[in-house]
């Protein structure tokens, strides 16, 4: 029974994945902050566009 226990604190998979995890959802915060920053400026753009052409 010693050995289970030690081998599941030594078991570092499951940390790994976290991190993983974790690294995906700053990656997606990221691309979202991104996406909404550039989709708001070309939005501005085509309303400045669509303006000069009326």
């Amino acid at each position: 029974m010693t050995t289970l226990i030690g081998r599941f604190l030594r078991d570092q998979s499951g940390a790994t994945s976290i991190e993983y995890g974790l690294i995906a959802g700053l990656i997606g915060v990221v691309v979202i902050g991104a996406v909404r920053t550039v989709g708001t400026k070309v939005s501005n753009q085509f309303t400045a566009v669509g303006s000069a052409l009326k």
